[in-house]
């Protein structure tokens, strides 16, 4: 799996892991930013804790590991919200997991707006679909203005979804809680399935849909609030467009 942030190795496919482990594969996790915004983005009076704050995440990040049984590959010093921005370096990474690695199949996020790093790490996954059969997993978008979880804007014939058991309900429910910081950003998780498909060829020189993307909503905001991400959607596509004109 190709993590863009500590939490979306649940948000996106808990129970699919849970599955495989079940089924006798091994999973493995690359995490390609500490999850965590960068220090001079929180709020001043924050930033003398924000090593803690890392630390914490990163131990979360640790504990779903071995709960689930996935070997983590690497823990990337980088910020949330800056992913997208370090494409050339991200793609190094990834390729270096897969090499170490060797898995049959590489699991990213959808292309789908939910947040810049998640399309821009989709945009790796679909670079890499000539070395390894990569698979996306939807975790949450505001395609036609509203929430949705787990669900493609444009599903098709390859989609798959998971209905959840109670069981694996009870379960990703418990893993999302051992993510004590993130527990006032993860209330949109649904847990009552989980949708993936072999990686579509996607338009990246525009955004995932027409409208409000999810990471863009509150942008109306008028000052610089750490909880907002700021990120222009056409800075994003165009970071990803130059990224694929190379490979």
């Amino acid at each position: 799996m190709l993590v863009a942030h500590p939490d979306d190795e649940i948000v996106a496919g808990a129970a699919a892991v849970m599955r495989a482990r079940a089924a006798g594969a091994e999973v493995a996790a690359c995490y390609l930013t500490h999850g965590c915004i960068a220090r001079d983005t929180v709020w001043p009076w924050q930033r003398k804790y924000y090593d803690v704050a890392v630390a914490m995440r990163r131990a979360e990040g640790e504990a779903v590991a071995a709960q689930m049984g996935v070997t983590p590959l690497g823990w990337a010093d980088r910020p949330a919200r800056h992913l997208w921005q370090h494409l050339p370096q991200v793609m190094e990474e990834a390729s270096a997991a897969v090499a170490a690695w060797r898995p049959d199949q590489v699991w990213v996020p959808a292309y789908e707006g939910g947040n810049p790093d998640h399309d821009a790490l989709n945009a790796v996954g679909f670079a890499l679909k000539k070395r390894v059969s990569v698979l996306e997993f939807a975790e949450y978008n505001y395609f036609g203005g509203h929430a949705r979880s787990q669900q493609f804007i444009s599903p098709d014939e390859t989609t798959r979804t998971i209905d959840l058991t109670e069981d694996e309900r009870r379960a990703k429910r418990a893993l999302l809680g051992v993510y004590a910081s993130e527990r006032g950003n993860l209330s949109y998780v649904k847990c009552d399935r989980e949708s993936y498909r072999p990686i579509a060829t996607y338009d990246y020189f525009q955004p995932p849909h027409q409208g409000t993307l999810w990471y863009a909503r509150f942008q109306w905001v008028p000052f610089r609030h750490p909880r907002v991400d700021f990120t222009d959607p056409a800075a994003v596509s165009a970071a990803i467009t130059a990224f694929l004109s190379r490979q």
